[in-house]
């Protein structure tokens, strides 16, 4: 078929679905224009207010991945989505990604028509446009690489160093169930492996598979906050692991952080399948990535805003730097929080 039959096959019905996206997948570069901004969440005709906001996330196979268990389509919609995940961390909204690929030989078109459709899966959901990209043959499996574009006002914008002395720590979700539903997989591959007839023990366990393979991005949590009239004062994604994000945050804003380890949003079924394990669920919650929620703070005096939302989840309060980033246990023993989470670099960095 050839790089430019496969791209033409993967985008021929693609229709733009922002008001900014001006030419799409098709020519040399997209183009966006972005004054006025115009879509469902706000409304910006003073082009001087808005800002654009870009990430961009690179999935590699045996780092990031396992094909063994993770189905093309599952993970196309988990590449884009997590993007769309680190825009809303900063109070934006998604609306172009780009999408490059790196295919070796032993995928079909079908294996990459399953994958593009898990990724065109998570843009229709979301409202977001695939406005180009590049493929290329790769020699050491399966590449993905998203970068997505987003917009905000200005005013709306929240960065990492904002949490200020006294603020409320904020989490949406649960935490820790990407983590389990990882552990849970690569415990049914080894059993697989060792027994081809084995049954596979997935019952009752479905939501920690679902949280690990098809994540959603907290976009219900920003509407809900913006209802209620409340901005964040500092916030980030969860992706690698509550723990890692906390200090990031903290280290940023020069604060210290108390948390609670009773507050801790933790999922039932993680927590069953931990202890069957014999794992702590409160380490897996501080440290398991992937969980993909939002962890931000609010000012003190938005308490009485944020009851009301649903699976939103106050866990600590912000303290001076001098007092460090603490956990308080159940029995009020003080445990000083560490970057235990997904390291990239580690020699024994592996996600899904």
């Amino acid at each position: 078929m050839g790089e430019f039959g496969l791209i033409k096959h993967l985008t021929k019905d693609i229709q733009p679905v922002q008001p900014s996206t001006k030419k799409a997948v098709g020519d040399d570069c997209a183009v966006m224009d972005f004054s006025p901004i115009h879509n469902s969440q706000f409304t910006m005709h003073n082009a001087s207010d808005v800002r654009v906001l870009m990430t961009t996330d690179m999935l590699l196979e045996g780092i990031h991945f396992n094909l063994e268990y993770v189905p093309l389509k599952h993970l196309g919609y988990k590449a884009a989505v997590v993007n769309f995940s680190d825009i809303y961390a900063m109070n934006g909204t998604p609306t172009q990604i780009t999408v490059s690929l790196g295919i070796s030989r032993r995928f079909s078109v079908e294996d990459i028509e399953a994958l593009y459709s898990g990724i065109r899966l998570a843009c229709e959901k979301y409202g977001v446009d695939i406005v180009g990209g590049d493929t290329c043959a790769s020699m050491t499996g399966l590449t993905i690489s998203i970068t997505c574009l987003g917009v905000a006002a200005e005013k709306d914008i929240v960065y990492r160093n904002g949490a200020k002395l006294n603020d409320l720590i904020c989490v949406s979700g649960n935490l820790g169930t990407a983590y389990m539903g990882l552990q849970l997989l690569e415990r049914e591959k080894l059993v697989a492996q060792a027994d081809e007839k084995a049954q596979l023990q997935f019952e009752g366990k479905e939501y920690l598979l679902e949280r690990q393979l098809k994540p959603e991005a907290r976009r219900d949590i920003l509407e809900s906050l913006r209802k209620a009239g409340v901005k964040p004062t500092a916030m980030m994604d969860v992706s690698d692991g509550l723990s890692s994000e906390l200090l990031h945050i903290c280290s940023q804003s020069n604060v210290g952080c108390c948390i609670y380890e009773d507050k801790l949003p933790i999922d039932y079924q993680a927590a069953a399948l931990a202890e069957e394990m014999n794992l702590n669920i409160v380490t897996c919650a501080l440290n398991g990535g992937e969980d993909y929620e939002l962890l931000f703070t609010c000012s003190l005096d938005d308490y009485e805003k944020l009851i009301p939302i649903d699976d939103l989840y106050i866990i600590g309060h912000i303290t001076k730097p001098e007092h460090g980033c603490n956990l308080i246990g159940r029995n009020g023993e003080e445990i000083t929080l560490k970057a235990q989470g997904w390291n990239a670099f580690s020699r024994s960095a592996t996600k899904s």
